[in-house]
């Protein structure tokens, strides 16, 4: 059965966060654990919604499938649309019901291309991507998507590879963020050899061993042992400190912090940092370890802006009951 009608936008979210994904899209709350939320058509960039990894509009809904032939329904359905596409990406929510479809969707995959290319539906130069999602096997949301104005990953998700080297997996999230919340020209312009930074809660080394790949100087600040491969590059000093009470003795180009530590807390220490000038930018997680997370979330960022030219947040993949913020001076 297909069904079309007002359009709608599809959000792809953490599972355990669809109310908050909602409530920043002002639709209310959503089903818990599905790992997206459906909403009437929002103008907003995916870059600008924090809780979203990705946005897609829906122009069709096909249920009950038949098991032995989802194709043919599925290519009708896109032959009634009328449009061509430039790619078509397969997908299911990042849930645990979307994790059993996972095989599923790569040799589906194939299959939807290997058809779209027969009926010529597939053009190099069209303007967007498709893309089905499958909430469950027998069940498919078409979308599509400009490339420019969609998160550019299948599921909205950034594979990236843990290295070997790292002290802690905790680095795999400003990895993810200096990707997600910054564009190619700010990373190259605002990362560059002997930038200057300051990592509190530093220890083992996670975050600053981001900073030190890519050649910028970082004072630690932690009262735990830091990782002593990452000692042995030069271009770390350990203070052992107190991440709250300490100032640097010069302004830095960067301050980063993944301190365990109450939101607001976090969100007034950083709006200190950049209202006192000691740094330029600042990449810091908020832990939302409370039942209003999204109000928390509001009032913690509207803290930093108020000292800040520009703030962007964002739940990335490699975070947990948590968000990531990005903010810069004025």
């Amino acid at each position: 059965m297909a069904t079309a009608g007002t359009p709608t936008s599809l959000l792809y979210c953490r599972a355990g966060f669809e109310a908050e994904c909602a409530q920043e899209v002002g639709v209310g709350d959503a089903s818990r654990g599905s790992g997206y939320v459906l909403a009437p058509a929002t103008s907003k960039d995916w870059r600008e919604l924090i809780f979203a990894r990705q946005k897609l509009e829906c122009f069709a809904h096909l249920a009950q499938l038949p098991r032995n032939d989802r194709l043919a329904p599925i290519m009708a359905a896109l032959t009634r649309h009328g449009e061509n596409y430039l790619d078509a990406w397969v997908e299911a929510p990042d849930s645990d019901a979307g994790k059993a479809l996972a095989p599923f969707c790569k040799s589906f995959g194939n299959a939807l291309i290997g058809a779209l290319k027969k009926a010529c539906l597939l053009e190099r130069a069209a303007p967007r991507r498709l893309h089905a999602f499958f909430p469950q096997g027998d069940e498919v949301y078409l979308c599509a998507a400009r490339p420019a104005h969609s998160a550019p990953w299948p599921q909205g998700i950034p594979r990236l590879k843990f290295p070997r080297e790292a002290p802690s997996r905790s680095t795999l999230k400003l990895d993810e963020a200096l990707l997600v919340l910054l564009d190619d020209g700010e990373r190259e312009r605002w990362l560059k050899p002997g930038m200057s930074a300051v990592d509190l809660g530093a220890a083992p080394g996670g975050w600053t061993w981001q900073l030190v790949r890519r050649s910028v100087r970082v004072s630690a600040i932690d009262n735990g042992p830091m990782d002593r491969a990452l000692m042995d590059s030069g271009l770390v000093t350990h203070l052992r400190e107190d991440g709250f009470r300490f100032k640097p003795r010069k302004p830095v180009d960067w301050l980063v912090c993944d301190m365990v530590e109450q939101p607001k807390r976090i969100a007034e220490l950083i709006a200190r940092w950049l209202g006192e000038g000691w740094c330029r930018r600042a990449i810091f997680n908020l832990k939302l370890l409370m039942k209003k997370r999204y109000e928390e979330t509001q009032s913690c960022l509207e803290r930093v802006r108020a000292v800040a030219g520009d703030v962007r947040a964002k739940q990335l993949y490699h975070d947990r009951e948590e968000i990531t913020a990005f903010a810069q001076r004025a």
